[in-house]
């Protein structure tokens, strides 16, 4: 009754757990980079005066061209994935996708970020295995682990079957 009356929020948050063998992982926001807005194309072809911000941020004159912004914490990409090749796939096939897909944006921001090709992905919830299947599009190893035998047999969906005999045998 609470959404038919307009009083609540939609409330959406989705937990990223990002878990590291050392203290200082592997990151590089480099690889995630923004594209820069208007303005701040403007002040990297005009320059800037060197002053202290409101906030008490001081800008230096040595605004440098690093390639695009750094992204805030909020990764706004849609809530989930529900016109893919994954689902024209299950429906072709006759089965029913897993329940709580979310968008490739997701895995594909942190496997950049975090990772370079040939590194290991690990998913330990891969429900339909978005993640592995962004893994590898991105040339990094994965491992996948789902305790629900339907969502590993709609998640083989998202690989292709030619990938020699051994695709056949699994």
């Amino acid at each position: 009754m609470g959404d038919v009356r307009r009083v609540r929020i939609k409330d959406s948050v989705e937990y990223i757990f990002w878990l590291s063998k050392t203290p200082l992982p592997k990151a590089d926001n480099r690889q995630v980079l923004a594209e820069y807005s208007p303005d701040m194309r403007r002040l990297l072809l005009r320059g800037y005066r060197a002053k202290e911000r409101p906030s008490g941020h001081k800008i230096t004159n040595k605004f440098l061209d690093k390639g695009g912004s750094i992204l805030p914490n909020v990764i706004e990409r849609g809530n989930n994935e529900s016109n893919s090749e994954y689902i024209r796939l299950c429906a072709e096939h006759g089965l029913k996708p897993h329940p709580a897909r979310f968008p490739a944006a997701l895995p594909e921001f942190f496997i950049k970020f975090l990772t370079d090709q040939d590194d290991l992905v690990l998913d330990p919830f891969a429900g339909s295995n978005t993640s592995g299947a962004v893994a590898e599009a991105l040339r990094r190893r994965w491992l996948a682990f789902e305790r629900e035998p339907k969502y590993v047999q709609t998640s083989r969906l998202r690989f292709p079957l030619t990938r020699g005999p051994r695709a056949q045998q699994r």
